[in-house]
Parts: structure tokens; C-alpha cells; sequence
């Protein structure tokens, strides 16, 4: 079984990316389904074949849906929907106000997460290909069963006794509404849905993230955000697919320019991202519409790769809790302390190796933090990070 996440900054084409890559495993004789968590939708267009809710054919192995994500939020989150709009009701919000507060903003998304988890279980497909929403709703969609669980774990149990406890007396001196059972079942049902899809999420072996970007300096910068994120919550990204960079066959001096900016871009991909491979595609000449033109891109992509195979092998870094201290490793093979050269600037930490430099961007919970010391361990550097005035 392989699972394969494939997010970007909207408009990169990591729509289309997803499915020639679906499309290509299919045609290797996979069993797959290729599946869009985008609230924009737009995998059906990509492959000119009309989608819905539920899976359906799109070419011999291969099945389409779109998630219906707010279908799924009234299933199991009708109840707690209702509480609330009651709430709001009786703090004096008007009608369209109570209904409009009573959904957290992406919330809805989240559900794409339970049918990822069926499809991997089911024991129908072989490949299961996610076109994810753009990266900032990616990561507070894969981010979502660490801080569920730990609500769940320590804030729901003494929480629903305290209410149990509470609302006979509240009922005789006020009239505020207090939840009730449904509202407690409703969220120990969404969370049980979600319950087992970290640890297949981020099994390594299973499943994939995979970065698309566009030769352009926001672009680029969001998505070295995004690979910051991921590596924090233990998502294995094993490729990053730099798109739509102009062709060498293009000669109109207009062009020169731009060229040279995606070249420079491409380089500061290519060192910012390593160990991780770097995929890069041509902006086509025609609209890549349909699995003929799809397919046709994603041999030109991954050429003589196997297109869902595990493309990287390794963690490139990772943030421990050590006693008081946050140490960032990383992963940084064939290398000896005296060699490293390390720098701190604007929420980044600057390493140089010899003739390689990086940046890297720090996750909010090392960026308050001040280094304090730095090892080899193996093939790791071993960055500590203590509070500051520690």
C-alpha cells in the first residue's frame, strides 16, 4: 500500500501533478484511486471526466472523487453544529450570524482524512493519491489528530464528568444552554474516525508527502515553510516537483530574464531542499487536460523513476524534547563537527558545510528559543535550543 500527499501553493499545478502520477500508477497495474481534499476542486477538470462524492471510474484501475467535505461535516458534526448555534442563539447573535460561527473555518477539510484511512483499509486499492488543499490548510489538516488527540486524552473526559455534574444546577439558576450527551457522542465520533490515521500517515514506508513549486521566490519561500511543518509533525516528504519551468527551446530574448530568475530559483530549490530529489517539468505547450496529455506529462516527469516508489529514504530533520531543551537533528552524512559552520538570522538557522549552504526555516517552537549547543552524533547534527534566558 502507498499513499501519496501532493500539496503546494494554489496554482502551482499540484492538481495536475497528482493525477499523471495516478494515472502512470494505474497503467503500471496498480489498483488506485486518486481523491481531492481542495475545497476549490479541480481534479475532475484535470482529468475531463465528471466526479463526485464517491468513488468512480476514470480509466481501467483508476477511480476519481471528490470530497464532499461539507456532506461530511453535517454527518458527524450535526450535533456539536446545533449546540453551538444554540449558544450563539442565547448570547444574542442574530439567526445567520449563529449559523455562519457555528463551523470552525476548515474544519470541514479534516474529514478527508477518515476516507484516506478506508481507502488504505479496504483492501481495494494499492495506491491512494491525494490532491491536498494548498499547503497552509495541508498542514493544519495533517497537524489536526496531534492536537485532537491530546484534547482528547486530557481536556474530554473531565470535561464531560464536569458537565454531567454541573447541569442539574445550572438548569435550576440559569438558562444557558449546557451540552448534552449527543454533543459529547458527536465529538468522540469524529474523533474516533481520525483515531489511527497519524500513525499511517506518517509510517514512512506507506505514505509520501510530496512538494510542487513554481521557480518563484513566494513560492519557493512557502514551501520551505511547508517542508519545516511537515518534518516537525513526522511527515516523510520524499520529493519536491519544480514546475512549469520554461523550456531550453525557448529563444525569444523576452524570455532571457525570466529564464535566468528560474534558474536561480531552481538552484536555491535544489540546495534548500536537499538530500531530497528535486522532480522538474516543462511548462507544456498545450492545456494538460485528460489522461492522454496527463500521462504523456507524467512520463516526461519522472522519466526512468518509478513514479510511487519511495523517492527518498531518510528524515532530514527532526525536533526531540531532551529535559528542559528542544534539539533539532538533522541529518548530515559524512560530515565532522570542525566542517559545520552555524549562523541564526531572521527565524532561520544558517548552516554552511564547506562550499553547501542552507537556510532553514524554524518552526515558531525553536524561533523564541536560543541555541545554546551544537554536536555530531553519527550522522546527525544535533542543534540544542533552550528557552530564553534559560
Amino acid at each position: 500500500m502507498r499513499i501519496l500527499l501532493f500539496t503546494g501553493k494554489g496554482g502551482v499545478g499540484k492538481t495536475t501533478v497528482a493525477a499523471a502520477t495516478a494515472l502512470l500508477a494505474a497503467q503500471a497495474g496498480l489498483r488506485t484511486i486518486v481523491c481531492s481534499t481542495d475545497p476549490a476542486h479541480s481534479l475532475a477538470d484535470a482529468l475531463d471526466t465528471p466526479l463526485g462524492d464517491t468513488p468512480r471510474p476514470v480509466t481501467t484501475r483508476l477511480h476519481g472523487q471528490q470530497l464532499d467535505a461539507r456532506g461530511r461535516l453535517e454527518e458527524v458534526w450535526g450535533s456539536v453544529r446545533e449546540y453551538v448555534v444554540t449558544l450563539l442563539d442565547w448570547a444574542g447573535a442574530d439567526a445567520v450570524e449563529a449559523e455562519e460561527l457555528s463551523v470552525i473555518p476548515g474544519l470541514d477539510e479534516v474529514f478527508a482524512l477518515a476516507d484516506i484511512r478506508h481507502f488504505a483499509e479496504c483492501g481495494d486499492y494499492d495506491v491512494v493519491v491525494v490532491d491536498c488543499a494548498p499547503t497552509a490548510e495541508t498542514v493544519r489538516l495533517l497537524s489536526l489528530p496531534d492536537v485532537l488527540g491530546w484534547y482528547m486524552e486530557r481536556v474530554f473526559p473531565a470535561h464531560r464528568s464536569l458537565t454531567r455534574a454541573m447541569r442539574p444546577l445550572l438548569s435550576r439558576v440559569s438558562n444557558v444552554p449546557v451540552a448534552g450527551d449527543d454533543v459529547f457522542g458527536a465529538v468522540r465520533r469524529f474523533y474516533d474516525r481520525l483515531d489511527g490515521v497519524r500513525d499511517l500517515l506518517t509510517d514512512g514506508g506507506v505514505t509520501s508527502a510530496r512538494l510542487v513549486v513554481n521557480a518563484e521566490r513566494i513560492v519557493v519561500a512557502e514551501a520551505r515553510r511547508t517542508f519545516t511543518y511537515l518534518s516537525l509533525f513526522g511527515y516523510h516528504v520524499d520529493a519536491v516537483i519544480a514546475n512549469r519551468l520554461l523550456p531550453d527551446g525557448v529563444r525569444d530574448p523576452w524570455f532571457d530574464q525570466w529564464k535566468e530568475l528560474q534558474a536561480e530559483h531552481l538552484a536555491s530549490v535544489q540546495t534548500a531542499f536537499a538530500p531530497v530529489p528535486v522532480l522538474t517539468a516543462e511548462l507544456a505547450a498545450h492545456e494538460l487536460v485528460g489522461p492522454a496529455a496527463l500521462a504523456s506529462f507524467g512520463n516526461s516527469l519522472y522519466r526512468d523513476r518509478d513514479p510511487v516508489a519511495r523517492l527518498f529514504d531518510g528524515e532530514p530533520f527532526r525536533v526531540d524534547a531532551v529535559g528542559g531543551s528542544l534539539v533539532l537533528s538533522m541529518h548530515l552524512p559524512f560530515v565532522e563537527k570542525g566542517h559545520v559552520e552555524l549562523g541564526r538570522s531572521d527565524g532561520e538557522l544558517l548552516l554552511a558545510v564547506g562550499s553547501y549552504r542552507r537556510a532553514l526555516v524554524l518552526p515558531d517552537s525553536l524561533r523564541r528559543r536560543e541555541v545554546v549547543g551544537a554536536r555530531m552524533s553519527g550522522d546527525r547534527l544535533e542543534v540544542e535550543f533552550v528557552a530564553a534566558g534559560a
